[in-house]
């Protein structure tokens, strides 16, 4: 029982309490326990006997008091009387004033002072003739004394008892004797009881309030006494108590357990019968210390010492105990209960119960350390070295190759006889068995070979007798015995109901060899592991065929470009492929592309959706449109793809193409840049002398972000020799640094000499990604050139027919010095009908450029470029001429000679262009031009 004291300075009951058997409910314990007079417990039975005892010894010692009191009146009513007679009988004086002529004037004062002194009734002297010689009252004077005073003549005092008039009075009489010892008179002192009563009874109210004190502390001590028995007690009655004294006393001597309670001086308080067995203790043995009772010294120091104890074991003969010690305080008395369990026959099943939790524990642990990655290689291996030492000394997992390619594997596995040694764990790296990558044969009497026929696990206690195992390979089979490897365990792993592989279990000398209970063990940790090897399996084979469709996708090669060295990578992200692309269009006018994007998101559909974007730009860029159109249309684009897969979303979980984009043209001629954004980061330009810049771009929100607005854009104009690096924001984003970061180690990585664009993506690569980089990677590099004068001839042409000979004639001198007189004709055909085109139908200005394009590495060969531009928006129309139609045959006759034409717009007009190829136009191989020109009239019509 324990208890505290609350505020009010009562102790209150903290001491747990539960509902017993033959108890009320613990509402009728609160009821019963707030009132000390209910008699159905003992502590109120205890409670009522004590205080009726209280109430009896009050009334006994009130009783008393009274007949004391009683006999205390009539003592001291003797004791008063004799005393006040003797004092005045001899007082000084006395003699005197009885021998004197007037004895009453001389004692009568004296008589009145003594009465008052001694609170009697009266004081008389008397002769010996009985003569009153002074009474308290003086009528009396002079009268005779009738009475018993012969006594007192004879000079002997006397006390006695009589009821008169007044009631029942003492009267005390005492001689007076003269110089010769004679009596000469007689003092007498009565006094009634009652006068002395009345002094009693004044005292009676002290001694009634006394009374009553005493009875109310008697009260109290019962009532807390009798509190302290009820909570010691639980408010539990005598038939209670005895029940369960009754039952204590039978379930203590009963159980199958030892008990023993040992108190704070290390006595031995008590010990039941299963506590005496275990511990043979001696018939004595309770009251005597411990360390008395020929106990093992580690169990004594168990038992003596003030710590708690759970399950330790200890010898007590040839016993193991498990003892378990728990203090009693501050719950009771300084002392503590111990418990003994025999353990020594449960060894065996102890030992089995903490394999059991271990190979839980190390179920558990598969369960977080397989499947970390979805990689199949790397989720064998963690296979392998969760089971090793807690299971097998060594571990190997055998995987068809199918599985290893990410490729379903059959159902039927009758005829598998191959397997690829995928992973091996265990110590030392000196065993026999195969290695990794190994692919192994088996034989159809092989156990594997049975796991995976049977799909069920093959247990080989002793390896040296199974003829199946050693037939495999003789040689190393005696290699792998005298290595001490002794039992094997294969257990297929299975998943979907496909057999993926096996994993075989090995134990080594040191070991003991398989049982049947390993099998269970085995079967739940191949069957976890099967699991996330399928989902590896699976995901490499998506992985797989999402990289395939994003390098279909991707640029395959790019380009031959003479005004551009270009190097790129692209690295996919460790997570899955994404969406990032590049391109390199090259456009009229020796101008070119330089396209980089990003798709929001990995897998299939944001490769997919790269795909689309990437023909999309290609398509608007053999358009000629401007940066900011051509960023504009695939903002729509984007927009209508997203509205798409809304509209097709039935779960309302639409995949939206977020995307951003970066396009860039060149234009050689004179080096001008003119770039767009739309989200994406700012490309880098690296001067010839090394510096890196990063050029300040107005960026346009992402593709389908932009709702209509138009996209800005901006013009650069960059030095020849520059190197442009465009790339996406997975190059200088990572968690492991943010953007600003990430932007001067990419300056870091571009600063230095001159560098060329292979070694320049080679250097960036390297310094700024890892491995296995988290986001895809695109990274595009370009070394620009320019046309020199000798590479272009440009002309103004006044708006009069008579200026196209002169203008002709100027250009048939300029392809005559780049050695190209084989194609002045035709080129001089093209270029008249566009000049009078331009004159009859456009606007001023008017002007003519040729454009020689040289491969580096066929100086032979090459494109001539024609270009007629002027002043006017509205583009001409390719058409077949009826036969009775006077014109509409020009750009007739430009289709047919040039290789390639078209129109793009500036920002004050129009350019028609036409490129002729140089690879063939030599006389020999030149088409008989009047047939070309009269083709398209036949006989008839001429």
């Amino acid at each position: 029982m324990s208890g505290v004291s609350d505020q009010s300075g009562q102790d209150r009951d903290v001491s747990p309490r539960t509902d017993r058997p033959g108890r009320p409910p613990r509402g009728g314990d609160a009821r019963r326990s707030g009132s000390l007079l209910s008699v159905h417990s003992l502590a109120g039975q205890v409670f009522l006997l004590q205080l009726a005892v209280v109430i009896l010894l009050v009334a006994a010692a009130l009783v008393t008091l009274v007949v004391q009191a009683r006999r205390d009146v009539m003592a001291d009513a003797r004791h008063r009387t004799l005393t006040a007679a003797q004092t005045f009988a001899n007082s000084p004086g006395i003699v005197a004033a009885l021998d004197s002529a007037h004895p009453t004037t001389a004692l009568q004062p004296h008589a009145e002072a003594v009465k008052k002194a001694s609170g009697v009734d009266a004081v008389i002297v008397y002769g010996l003739n009985g003569i009153t010689l002074a009474h308290s009252d003086p009528r009396q004077i002079g009268k005779r004394v009738i009475g018993p005073y012969a006594a007192a003549a004879t000079g002997k005092p006397f006390t006695s008892t009589f009821k008169g008039s007044l009631g029942l009075s003492v009267i005390s009489a005492v001689p007076v004797r003269g110089p010769d010892g004679s009596v000469i008179a007689i003092v007498s002192v009565p006094v009634t009881v009652e006068t002395v009563q009345h002094r009693v009874d004044r005292q009676l109210p002290v001694i009634l309030g006394g009374a009553a004190a005493a009875l109310v502390v008697a009260a109290g001590g019962s009532g807390l006494v009798s509190r302290r028995l009820r909570r010691q007690t639980h408010g539990l009655g005598p038939t209670e108590m005895t029940r369960m004294y009754e039952h204590h006393d039978a379930v203590l001597h009963a159980v199958r357990e030892g008990v023993l309670i040992v108190g704070g001086d290390s006595r031995l308080l008590l010990a039941n019968d299963e506590a005496r067995r275990l511990l043979d203790l001696p018939a004595d043995a309770e009251g005597r210390r411990v360390s008395d009772l020929g106990l093992e010294e580690d169990l004594i120091g168990l038992l003596t010492s003030d710590r708690a104890a759970t399950d330790e074991v200890c010898l007590a003969a040839d016993r193991l105990l498990a003892v378990s010690k728990r203090l009693t305080a501050p719950h009771g008395p300084v002392s503590s209960v111990v418990t003994l369990r025999d353990t020594t026959e449960l060894q065996a099943l102890s030992g089995r119960a903490e394999r059991a939790r271990e190979r839980l524990q190390s179920l558990y642990d598969a369960g977080l350390r397989i499947g970390t990655t979805l990689d199949v290689k790397r989720t064998a291996e963690e296979l392998a070295e969760v089971a090793v030492t807690r299971f097998a000394d060594i571990v190997t997992v055998d995987l068809l190759d199918p599985v290893l390619r990410g490729e379903e594997s059959s159902g039927a596995t009758a005829g598998i006889t191959e397997l690829r040694r995928t992973a091996v764990s265990g110590p030392g790296v000196d065993h026999p068995l195969h290695h990794v990558r190994d692919l192994i044969r088996f034989l159809p009497a092989h156990p594997v070979s049975t796991a995976m026929a049977e799909g069920r696990p093959v247990l080989i206690r002793d390896l040296s007798a199974s003829p199946g195992w050693r037939a495999q390979q003789p040689a190393r089979a005696r290699r792998i015995l005298d290595h001490g490897i002794h039992s094997l365990l294969v257990v297929p792993l299975r998943a979907r109901g496909v057999v993926l592989g096996v994993v075989d279990f090995w134990r080594a000398k040191g070991s003991p060899p398989f049982e049947d209970e390993d099998v269970s063990f085995a079967e739940e940790l191949a069957a976890r592991a099967a699991v996330s090897i399928d989902n590896a399996r699976r995901y490499t084979r998506e992985h797989a065929m999402a990289v395939t469709l994003q390098h279909s996708l991707l640029p395959r090669a790019l380009p031959e470009l003479s005004v551009l060295d270009v190097a790129y990578r692209y690295l996919p992200a460790q997570a899955g492929v994404g969406g990032d692309w590049f391109d390199v269009i090259p456009l009229s006018g020796t101008r070119v592309a330089l396209v980089v994007g990003d798709v929001v998101g990995h897998g299939l559909h944001a490769a997919a959706t790269m795909g689309r974007l990437r023909t999309a730009v290609h398509n608007f860029a053999s358009l000629d449109m401007p940066v900011e159109e051509l960023l504009g249309r695939l903002d729509e684009l984007v927009a209508q793809i997203d509205a798409e897969e809304v509209a097709a979303a039935e779960d309302g979980q639409a995949m939206i193409s977020g995307a951003t984009c970066q396009y860039a043209v060149y234009d050689p001629v004179t080096g001008r840049l003119a770039i767009a954004t739309a989200g994406h980061p700012g490309p880098a330009v690296v001067r010839p002398d090394g510096t890196v810049e990063f050029p300040p771009l107005p960026v346009s929100p992402p593709l389908g972000l932009c709702a209509g607005l138009p996209v800005e854009t901006a013009e650069l104009t960059v030095p020849e020799g520059s190197r442009l690096v465009l790339y996406t924001d997975g190059l200088i984003e990572d968690r492991t640094r943010d953007l600003d970061a990430g932007l001067e180690a990419l300056r870091d990585a571009l600063t230095g000499p001159d560098r060329t664009p292979e070694a320049t993506c080679a250097t960036v690569v390297e310094a700024m990604l890892s491995d296995r980089p988290r986001d895809d990677v695109a990274l595009l590099v370009a070394r620009t050139h320019r046309l020199g004068p000798e590479e272009v001839a440009e002309w103004d042409v006044p708006r009069d027919p008579a200026a196209v000979g002169p203008v002709r004639a100027a250009c048939s001198r300029r392809l005559t010095e780049w050695g190209l007189e084989e194609v002045a004709f035709t080129a001089e055909l093209i270029l008249s009908e566009l000049i009078t085109n331009a004159i009859r139908y456009a606007a001023e200005p008017v002007t003519v450029r040729l454009l020689r394009r040289v491969p580096k590495n066929d100086s032979a060969g090459g494109t001539l470029i024609i270009e007629v531009s002027d002043g006017s928006s509205t583009s001409p129309r390719l058409r077949r001429a009826k036969v009775t139609d006077e014109g509409g045959r020009g750009l007739f006759l430009v289709a047919r000679f040039a290789e390639r034409w078209g129109t793009r717009y500036t920002p004050t007009g129009k350019v028609i262009w036409a490129e002729q190829s140089l690879h063939h136009a030599t006389a020999s191989e030149a088409e008989d031009h009047g047939e070309i020109l009269l083709g398209p009239w036949d006989d008839t019509a001429v």
